[in-house]
Order: structure tokens, then C-alpha cells, then sequence
């Protein structure tokens, strides 16, 4: 009976200190048997799918956005975010086929397809900056000064020099499409225009070697300038405006999509903390930010 009672005893002892340990390490668990994800807060329960998948466009990721709001996301909820880098006609297509579960992109137009079609839900404005068109510093084609990306483009057809474009049906890529379409133009085919079919980043680094003009958003640009033979031959054009929403992935028609994270990704967004450091971004390393906060705006007010 002793025996016994000892037994119970020490198998008490080694539980309580098992447990003691278990919390000093940081790892005790949660209730419900869930435990915080490394670096989440203890006073947060762990999501129950903490694997998030976020689809959106190469300049969140070129410009280094991204590598500032994941981790503070990640650190606040615990979740894991998978970015898919890509252009935002390739993240739509994500979001059309349930293959993500939130989407962070620059396409208005093309957006709201996509939320017509039911694939995507609560769509919101979470920030803007704007287009430039950059090309070689000497500017062979003249287009410095002219105010108008339209005529822009028209006097480097007109004059038969270097266009490098993205051609892979991002948001940037659309835009410049627009703009072609306008100047009545067709471009692809001439031995002037050439497609990448690659991201931001990458096609300013083309065009950069071949002395080509290419459109580009800002905040890429202005990230990568110090290893770019390129500089700013348009700007402050109102059309050149590049504004981003976030949308969640419809989990009523894709039911593997991760509703509870795409919503919280979205919210974090849109919260104070998220909107201040979009803010900020930028201003150390450029004097400027990269980026402007648009949460609860209206897009009508944008650029004004």
C-alpha cells in the first residue's frame, strides 16, 4: 500500500515538474491541446489552420513590403504565410481556381471580374502609390517633359526605340496595355518592343541593360535604382495612379481555402499597426514612402 502510495507520489512530483519545465521553455500547451506557433504571442491561441497562402504581385515582394508586413503578421497570430510572387493576372487566376486564399493586387478592372465570378470575397482598398515610366537617361526619344504617357509612348514608337514590357499579364502589364491601346497602337511584333514575361524586378534589369524604356511601378523602381542604368523620363501623370486591394478567396466555393486566415490577413491590413507601417515604409532608405495607406478610403478621393 506504501508502495503504491509512493508511486503515485512521485509519478506526481515528475508530472509537475515536467510541466514546470514545459512553460520556462516556452512550450506548455494551449488549451485544447493546440500550442503557439514559434514567436506568436502566448496570449493568442493558435490558429487551428495555421497554413495561409497568399497569392500577389511581384512589387509587393520587389519593393520589400512584404518582408515587413508577413513577419509582423505572423508574429501577431501565429499563422504561416506562403507568398506566391507573381503578376497579378497569374494571382487572380490563383484565386479563380481556389488554389489560394488571399489575394494582395493592382488591378481594379481585373479584380472585380473575379469577385463578379464569386471566386473572391470582401474586396478592399489598402493602398496606393503610382506608374513611372523610366528609360535611359539620355532620353533618345524625347519624352521628358510631354506630361502624357500616351504620347509618350506614341514618340518612342514613332522614333523606333527600345520598349521592354513584362508581357505576362500582371497589373503593370495591363496598365501599359491600356495606354497602348489609347495611343492606338499595336507594338508587339515591332523589333522595338520586346517581352520579358517576367516580373518587376527582372524587366527593370533588362531594360537597364539595353537602354530600353519600360514602365514600372514606383516602389520597385525606387528599391532597386541604385543598381539600375535608368531614370525618370514620366511622372505624376493621374493616370499613372496603381492602386491595391486585398480580397479573400470564396470558401463557400472553394471549401480547402483557409477562410479564418484570409480574413485575419485581410484585417491585419487594414488595421492601424499594418496602415502605419506602409506608411513608413520607404521614408529611411528613400526619403519617401513607397507606398500610401488607403484603408477606409474611397478610391474617387485617391491621388487628389
Amino acid at each position: 500500500m506504501l508502495r503504491k502510495t509512493a508511486s503515485k507520489t512521485m509519478a506526481l512530483v515528475l508530472f509537475l515538474v515536467f510541466s514546470l519545465i514545459l512553460t520556462a521553455c516556452g512550450t506548455a500547451p494551449k488549451p485544447g491541446g493546440q500550442s503557439a506557433q514559434p514567436g506568436q504571442s502566448q496570449n493568442t491561441p493558435a490558429p487551428a489552420q495555421p497554413d495561409l497562402i497568399l497569392a500577389t504581385t511581384t512589387s509587393t515582394m520587389d519593393s520589400g513590403l512584404l518582408d515587413v508586413i508577413i513577419p509582423a503578421f505572423e508574429k501577431k497570430t501565429g499563422y504561416k504565410v506562403k507568398p506566391l510572387s507573381v503578376g497579378t493576372g497569374q494571382a487572380l487566376a490563383y484565386g479563380e481556381k481556389g488554389e489560394a486564399d488571399v489575394l494582395l493586387v493592382h488591378a481594379p478592372d481585373a479584380e472585380k471580374k473575379v469577385v463578379e465570378k464569386g471566386a473572391a470575397v470582401n474586396r478592399k482598398l489598402v493602398m496606393h502609390n503610382d506608374f513611372i515610366l523610366v528609360g535611359p537617361s539620355d532620353d533618345p526619344a524625347g519624352v521628358k517633359g510631354l506630361g502624357s504617357t500616351v504620347e509618350a509612348l506614341k514618340k518612342i514608337a514613332g522614333a523606333g526605340k527600345l520598349f521592354v514590357s513584362r508581357g505576362d499579364d500582371s497589373g503593370t502589364h495591363k496598365m501599359e496595355k491600356s495606354f497602348w491601346q489609347k495611343a492606338a497602337l499595336t507594338p508587339a511584333g515591332n523589333a522595338w518592343y520586346q517581352e520579358t514575361g517576367a516580373g518587376m524586378g527582372q524587366t527593370l534589369n533588362v531594360a537597364s541593360e539595353k537602354q530600353g524604356y519600360t514602365l514600372t511601378d514606383r516602389a520597385t523602381y525606387l528599391a532597386q535604382k541604385k543598381n539600375l542604368k535608368l531614370a525618370i523620363v514620366l511622372e505624376k501623370e493621374p493616370a499613372l495612379l496603381n492602386i491595391y486591394h486585398v480580397m479573400e478567396v470564396n470558401a463557400e466555393k472553394f471549401p480547402k481555402v483557409n477562410k479564418d486566415g484570409a480574413k485575419a490577413f485581410s484585417d491585419f491590413l487594414l488595421s492601424a499597426e499594418s496602415q502605419e507601417m506602409i506608411k513608413n515604409f520607404g521614408v529611411d532608405k528613400y526619403g519617401e514612402p513607397l507606398f500610401v495607406p488607403d484603408a477606409g478610403k474611397n478610391v474617387e478621393s485617391l491621388g487628389k
